[in-house]
């Protein structure tokens, strides 16, 4: 049994929708499904009630879901104090950031920080979007950088979070051009003559932002999936290659864009195929309040004082957001 399985189950009573949980926790819904099938085998009876709608669990589910609400806290209490040994200095801020923003956004907004606030210690783990976001749930991190859009919002309590806007990402399609500048490959392609697509995983974020741009866009493009990897950086490196056209971050393009690697794959007139999200910072209000219900994503009692160099940082980034 996997420890994933019982926060998928959680997720899954408190959501009572297979496709709503499958969003949550970044991945598709088969996958999800077979993972509650495999929690099922392990428990040995049937969790949830498939012949109802809205879903809804057994008398067996709803057993198991306030005993894995206990077991999760309890795991999860048990890693904070075994993190606490080896735990960064009070000078050193954690960030929890998704992949594609530890490589892309990151190192240049580091740098943004060093010449206009000052010198600072950090740590950066790099992990897929839902780890990330656990990090910061489970206290294990100080802030959490990453994307959002109204589509696909991370559920985090406003009363029990805080975010900063630290700026806009657009996510576009590029590919690698011809040598009179040209692309390689221009959209909407054919139907007998589909275009070589490098697309994001199943469950990536990135990927649902393309699916989003696909959909609201309205043309029917046509695709051949070629190559895929949950990473934009291992797109662009496929991309830059001339393997296809890939949707990719201007942050981790603009680099190869201004020297004439890469080029829109998007015509004149199609220059919606294209998406604006947020870049944001996260991290746990310093004063916390109790739970109204204990749960995988349940507050503490109370929240630590933040370290001193991370609530400077805060007090700066909420500075550089205010209006002009």
């Amino acid at each position: 049994m996997e420890t994933k399985w019982l926060e998928d189950f959680v997720s899954l009573a408190e959501t009572r929708s297979f496709s709503r949980s499958a969003q949550l926790r970044h991945v598709t819904q088969p996958a999800f499904s077979r993972r509650i099938q495999s929690l099922e085998a392990w428990a040995g009876t049937d969790l949830v009630d498939r012949s109802s709608y809205p879903t809804r669990l057994t008398p067996a589910g709803e057993t198991l879901y306030d005993q894995s609400l206990e077991v999760l806290q309890a795991l999860q209490s048990t890693r904070a104090m075994l993190r606490g040994h080896t735990a960064a200095g009070q000078d050193v801020i954690e960030f929890a950031v998704p992949h594609t923003l530890a490589f892309t956004f990151f190192p240049a907004w580091v740098s943004s920080l060093r010449e206009k606030f000052g010198p600072i210690k950090s740590r950066l783990i790099a992990l897929n979007v839902h780890d990330a976001v656990m990090r910061l749930v489970e206290g294990s991190c100080d802030l959490l950088i990453a994307y959002h859009h109204p589509s696909q919002p991370y559920q985090l309590d406003a009363d029990r979070y805080e975010m900063v806007s630290l700026g806009e990402e657009v996510v576009a399609p590029y590919v690698k051009p011809d040598a009179n500048g040209a692309p390689l490959f221009q959209l909407p392609g054919r139907v007998g003559q589909p275009l070589p697509y490098l697309g994001y995983a199943p469950g990536a974020y990135l990927g649902q932002m393309v699916d989003l741009i696909l959909k609201q866009s309205g043309a029917a493009i046509h695709f051949d999936r070629v190559y895929e990897t949950d990473m934009a950086e291992g797109l662009k490196a496929m991309a830059l290659e001339g393997h296809g056209i890939a949707f990719l971050p201007f942050s981790a393009v603009k680099k190869d864009v201004r020297a004439k690697k890469l080029v829109s794959a998007a015509p004149p007139d199609m220059k919606n195929l294209q998406i604006t999200m947020d870049v944001r910072a996260y991290r746990e209000r310093p004063s916390g309040k109790e739970p109204g219900k204990a749960g995988i994503h349940a507050n503490r009692s109370s929240t630590p004082a933040p370290k001193r160099n991370t609530q400077a940082l805060w007090d700066y980034l909420l500075a550089q957001a205010l209006p002009n």
